[in-house]
């Protein structure tokens, strides 16, 4: 008997986009889904779905206040019931390549022999799929054993972490829809720069002149440059760009908080 798999998901004012996560989880045996406390609709779409598939699919609905990336998605593995999960964000869809490639390899004995599967991340940005700089393949842990595995890392920056057990990489992609323009990218940048700032000063991390003058640059050539950013044309100038303002954004606003200290 082929092991059952839960999909965990966590999301927040993203009504659009967490449908289309939803739709393309649809050949799972559970969702669970942990919202913060949306205020756009999404709650709506999310209990609307579960309430259509639910003669087909086990969807649980739970709203926990925002205690961070990394302990959100953990606190969705605690109220899965299969060991198998696939983990998404709510900007992230099954492509139906990696679906169909899932199923065949739940038809082997994979899921016995490995703890968990690396999956590519493809995604649409700027009118076009970025193909370098560090976006693709952009593999991630997202098909794992929950037994044997938790998140980790320091927000916003999380990661799937096994402790024990081989893996394997998959060849379809997860799709990711980031940011619809430029306008929303600026925005997470602002976002993310204070919880990673933030994060790191929690850590007792501390504010580096020399990280703020070098690490920027560093991060431009490498994504631009190391990476290929360059192939993906003018996309691949300004996701650089948009890099290295990120990380100048991180340690000024560590800067910026021990003047208020």
């Amino acid at each position: 008997m082929n092991p059952k798999i839960s999909a965990c998901i966590i999301c927040f004012n993203e009504k659009d986009n967490t449908l289309k996560c939803l739709n393309s989880l649809r050949w799972v045996d559970e969702i669970i889904i942990v919202d913060s406390f949306s205020t756009d609709g999404t709650v709506e779409v999310c209990r609307k779905f579960a309430d259509e598939v639910k003669d087909k699919i086990r969807v649980e609905f739970k709203q926990n206040k925002w205690p961070g990336f990394v302990n959100q998605k953990n606190y969705t593995l605690t109220l899965a019931i299969n060991d198998w999960v696939i983990s998404l964000d709510s900007d992230e869809t099954v492509s139906d390549g990696l679906k169909t490639e899932i199923e065949e390899l739940w038809k082997t004995d994979a899921p016995n022999k490995y703890a968990g599967f690396y999956t590519p991340r493809q995604t649409f940005y700027l009118g076009k799929w970025i193909k370098h700089g560090g976006w693709h393949p952009d593999y991630k842990l997202r098909l794992f054993r929950r037994s044997k595995a938790k998140w980790d890392g320091i927000d916003p920056h999380d990661k799937v972490v096994l402790n024990a057990g081989e893996t394997k990489r998959l060849k379809n992609p997860i799709v990711h829809t980031n940011y619809l323009n430029l306008s929303e990218q600026l925005d997470t940048i602002n976002n993310f720069s204070t919880v990673s700032s933030e994060a790191l000063l929690k850590i007792d991390k501390k504010f580096s002149l020399l990280n703020l003058i070098f690490r920027p640059p560093i991060k431009f050539i490498e994504t631009y440059f190391f990476k290929l950013g360059f192939l993906d044309g003018l996309a691949g100038f300004i996701i650089s760009v948009n890099s290295a303002f990120y990380v100048f954004n991180k340690y000024a606003k560590m800067w910026e908080k021990k003047l208020k200290l």
